[in-house]
């Protein structure tokens, strides 16, 4: 069994074709049905149900799938350590990030660390700060950046804290609240809101917020992207609370100072027993320390 034959498999499964797996990986399409058919040969066992109009892994493919991506990332590995040992980075880097990043300039770092290290892959994961942790602890990503209320610290993984921030109001420009300097939770929850999906990091400490003043507030929206929340409160549909750090970024709006407002924690976490030589050398660059935590 070889490696470039798993690679093939992934890259049919994926992409549920002959022809765009070849394409993907630069080889003509005869050549990696063969491959495929040898394998399957080895095997003892179909991978895959081929029509004139889709395919699809067979239960054997659909078991043979995670060894085998487990097997590549093994390979891929132990390529990198190979070439850590000889001071050089390879491999690859995938981070995690929650849309409202506001810490570190992550692009800019990305663009640094790139030009530094350019022969990592590297790949960005958007999501939930709880759902980042959890793929972290698990290895499916190195680096992920968090934001959580001050009650929660991610578990599982190793931490460093970055930066506290507070949440301000985020209004319509036109909006009577848009021209007060200052602005409190019992004000507030007299507005409709737009805010991230219930149970995420992002939603709880504005709702812990709310809970902990005994009042309730009105979400009528619910959004993944900090960007789409800035279009509906533009629109004036609604108000929202977010990071002050991150608001600047925001187009469209405006900021008010909330008196009484939650406090926010960026965090940048990684995987405490398996940290591979870019992530290392990503956190190096971060000036990150990864001593015990």
């Amino acid at each position: 069994m070889e490696l470039q034959q798993m690679r093939y498999v992934l890259a049919v499964a994926e992409t549920n074709s002959f022809t765009r797996a070849a394409e993907r990986c630069l080889v003509v399409q005869s050549a990696l049905s063969h491959q495929i058919a040898r394998l399957e040969r080895e095997l003892g066992a179909k991978l895959f149900e081929r029509t004139s109009r889709r395919v699809r892994l067979t239960a054997a493919g659909a078991a043979f799938l995670p060894a085998a991506r487990q097997c590549l990332d093994a390979a891929e590995r132990a390529a990198a350590e190979v070439a850590a040992a000889v001071g050089e980075v390879r491999g690859r880097l995938a981070v995690g990030l929650i849309p409202t990043v506001a810490a570190v300039d992550l692009p800019a770092a990305l663009r640094e660390f790139r030009a530094r290290y350019p022969h990592v892959r590297i790949s960005l994961r958007v999501g939930a700060s709880e759902d980042l942790a959890d793929q972290v602890e698990q290895g499916t990503l190195d680096v992920a950046f968090l934001g959580l209320p001050t009650t929660v610290r991610p578990r599982g993984v190793a931490v460093h804290e970055l930066a506290r921030d507070r949440l301000v109001a985020v209004v319509a420009p036109n909006h009577p609240l848009a021209t007060e300097p200052t602005v409190d939770l019992r004000r507030l929850s007299t507005e409709v809101f737009v805010d991230l999906p219930a149970g995420t990091a992002g939603r709880i400490q504005s709702d812990l917020a709310f809970a902990a003043a005994g009042l309730t507030r009105d979400v009528a929206f619910e959004v993944t992207t900090a960007d789409y929340i800035a279009r509906l409160v533009g629109q004036d549909l609604c108000v929202a609370m977010m990071p002050a750090a991150h608001a600047p970024q925001l187009t469209g709006v405006r900021t008010v100072e909330v008196t009484d407002a939650p406090t926010r924690i960026e965090y940048v976490v990684w995987n405490r027993t398996d940290r591979s030589p870019a992530a290392t050398a990503f956190l190096a660059a971060l000036d990150i320390p990864t001593g015990q935590h």
